[in-house]
């Protein structure tokens, strides 16, 4: 079995092409599966084993498969599920077999191949995503071992270096600009999309700046009203924004939507309404739910998730030692998971030598029975016994010796005596 990782991330692909890649929730199960039998047609042993992890800065396919060039399938599999130009896509690709895959999926659980440096965000994400794959059987010993010992080594990561201290958040980074627009956020009216846990995460911060309002915007009333109640803010319908969008100052959007939900004419209309008073907009979904030609209008000062995460890099410096410390323990775990690979690649060649000893155990043993069944003395028995089964478990071993030459006679010359040295 083959492991590996592909996919693209905030530093090899921008929002544009991520958004293209990015699977819906509500597609990952199916997602999982189809990668299986993709990989199944490769190789028809079947076993093979599948995992989706899908954020506003991801994409990537774990897995484990028998099959010849692995890697080149998963990227394959990417393209064509999203019906995209393979071509195309491969420039902003990594694909990461074995050892890289399993240092990379310890860096992306701990926090260090974030956008924002060593956020624990990415940890829940990933235990949805291997929840998703195990409810529709993408998982087998492979990935489950890969994705635990994963959460262990983010764990350890975060208990024992500073990889999370002065880290700035996004939502920290959104305040932060919002700041340049307007002077002060206590006179700002300020309207939140979603209500997930980036959403959630936003509303505090800005909440912290006492602003003249807050509204939450939801598909369903009923979760925007639960997070509008912590804040003090007021709930509306996704169906209204079109008529109240003019009302607010700064507009933060984060929802699952495969579709923009607010696109240009929208908010030319909200500017006209406001006599031109500047917006402040920040779109932190993938795919975007505002359209990127917003960007375009002179009174609208909109910014994605990649024009946070260059805020987000300042001051990264202060955190280096931390990184090399994080860094060292994941090197260290990964040797560690790639010992366990090892020890599974002989598990066949034990099991093939335990069903030999255990037919060889049972010839000899008929033997014994019909010896004594002939009425022929025990101990003359248990001699018969014991030598039968030493000559059958010597033999194949002094006939590689016989047979070998050169170097592999004497490796076989030094590595036989330890293997039948008897407990002392």
């Amino acid at each position: 079995m083959q492991l590996l990782a592909v996919g693209l991330n905030h530093t090899t692909a921008p929002v544009s092409l991520r958004e293209q890649l990015a699977f819906a929730p509500e597609q990952l199960g199916q997602a999982v599966t189809a990668a299986r039998a993709w990989f199944e047609r490769i190789d028809p042993r079947g076993g093979d084993e599948a995992a989706i992890l899908s954020t506003c800065n991801r994409t990537e396919l774990y897995a484990a498969s028998h099959g010849v060039n692995p890697l080149d399938a998963g990227a394959h599999f990417l393209a064509d599920f999203h019906k995209l130009n393979y071509g195309e896509l491969r420039p902003h690709l990594y694909m990461l077999p074995q050892h890289d895959a399993v240092r990379h999926t310890f860096r992306v659980a701990s926090g260090l191949d974030s956008m924002v440096l060593g956020e624990t965000q990415i940890l829940g994400q990933i235990k949805d995503a291997i929840r998703t794959a195990e409810e529709v059987g993408g998982l087998g010993t492979y990935l489950h071992q890969l994705f635990q010992r994963s959460f262990s080594v983010a764990k350890e990561v975060r208990s024992t270096t500073e990889i999370g201290a002065h880290s700035v958040s996004m939502a920290a980074a959104a305040v932060r600009l919002s700041q340049r627009i307007f002077d002060k956020i206590s006179e700002q009216n300020v309207l939140f999309i979603g209500a997930g846990e980036m959403i959630e995460l936003c509303a505090t911060h800005f909440a912290a700046q006492n602003p003249k309002s807050i509204t939450i915007a939801n598909r369903t009333m009923e979760r925007g009203e639960q997070l509008a109640h912590r804040f003090g803010a007021k709930a509306m319908r996704l169906a209204d924004l079109q008529d109240r969008l003019q009302h607010y100052d700064i507009v933060i959007s984060c929802t699952a939507s495969s579709l923009p939900l607010i696109g240009l004419g929208m908010v030319e209309r909200a500017i006209k309404a406001r006599r031109h008073k500047p917006m402040f907009m920040v779109d932190l979904a993938v795919p975007r739910d505002i359209e990127p030609e917003v960007g375009r209008l002179s009174d609208v000062f909109l910014y994605t998730v990649d024009d946070l995460g260059k805020v987000v890099q300042t001051g990264m410096e202060n955190r280096q030692a931390a990184v090399a410390q994080a860094e060292a323990i994941i090197e260290t775990r990964v040797q560690s998971f790639m010992h366990w690979i090892d020890d599974r690649a002989v598990v066949p060649v034990i099991q093939s030598l335990q069903e030999s000893g255990e037919a060889l155990r049972q010839m000899e043993l008929e033997r014994a029975r019909k010896m004594l069944a002939k009425g022929e003395d025990i101990d003359a028995v248990l001699e018969a016994l014991s030598k039968g089964l030493t000559a059958k478990f010597m033999h194949g071993p002094q006939q590689a010796l016989h047979r070998a030459q050169g170097d592999e006679r004497a490796q076989l010359a030094t590595l036989l005596p330890q293997m039948f040295r008897g407990r002392r």
